[in-house]
């Protein structure tokens, strides 16, 4: 009894760390990126997964090559679908225009099997209520629309005005979970000093009492308490 426990659990740690392994090597996607064959892919990979960890039936040596073979075709495919576009298009299919110019293109609606309704609700999502309204509207492969207004119905920017507008950068993490992130504040030239001047300006002692702490572009340092439920902004500037 011992015996299979401990042997399942090795099975379970092996397939997991291989999993890990596997899924780092194959490349990062959002869920939203994952394209048709990256599902099935994943179905057969869980499910060999599952087996490998818990059948007493199934070879290691078995799971781990049908495992590796999987990640290997990935990958190539997914260089394929870098180097060429008829690649992209058997695996990925291709972009389909469902609105031009204000109407409806019936054909291409059947084709991807999108329902009237589920359209009209994706419209919505891009604040588009009035099809009327709308340039072009485009069902991407990952079952995402991209919509384009038509140039009466976009809002105002202020380029459009002429109006100039500063610089908005990254907001970089000076300090997460009482942790110093030293090199980050040492790219803008200020030293852990400069630092403990402003959390004590800000009546913090360590740089533990601080949950989190954030540097803009602007200079402005915001400050999270870890223990006490008050947060602290201010013009903190960068000299």
């Amino acid at each position: 009894m011992i015996q299979e426990i401990v042997y399942t659990s090795i099975r379970i740690v092996v397939a997991y760390f291989l999993l890990l392994t596997l899924t780092r090597i194959m490349g990062r996607k959002m869920i939203s990126q994952i394209t048709f064959f990256d599902f099935v892919v994943g179905v057969i990979v869980g499910s060999v997964a599952a087996n490998l960890s818990v059948s007493q039936q199934s070879p290691v040596v078995s799971g781990i090559t049908v495992l590796v073979v999987l990640a290997l075709i990935t990958i190539i495919i997914d260089f394929a679908d870098i180097k060429s576009f008829f690649s992209r298009k058997i695996f990925n299919s291709e972009p389909v225009t469902v609105i031009e110019n204000g109407k409806i293109i019936e054909e291409n609606l059947k084709r991807t099997r999108l329902p009237l309704d589920n359209l009209m609700m994706l419209l919505r999502e891009k604040d588009a209520f009035n099809i009327s309204d709308v340039e072009f509207a485009i069902f991407e492969t990952d079952g995402k629309l991209s919509v384009l207004k038509k140039s009466q119905k976009q809002p105002v920017t202020p380029s459009d005005l002429s109006i100039p507008t500063p610089y908005v950068g990254l907001t970089r993490d000076i300090i997460i979970d009482g942790e110093f992130m030293e090199e980050n504040l040492a790219n803008v030239k200020l030293d852990k000093e400069w630092l403990m001047c402003r959390l004590r300006d800000n009546d913090f002692e360590s740089i533990k009492d601080v949950f989190y702490a954030g540097l803009d572009t602007s200079g402005n340092l915001y400050i999270s308490s870890r223990n006490r439920s008050k947060e602290k902004e201010g013009q903190h500037g960068i000299e």
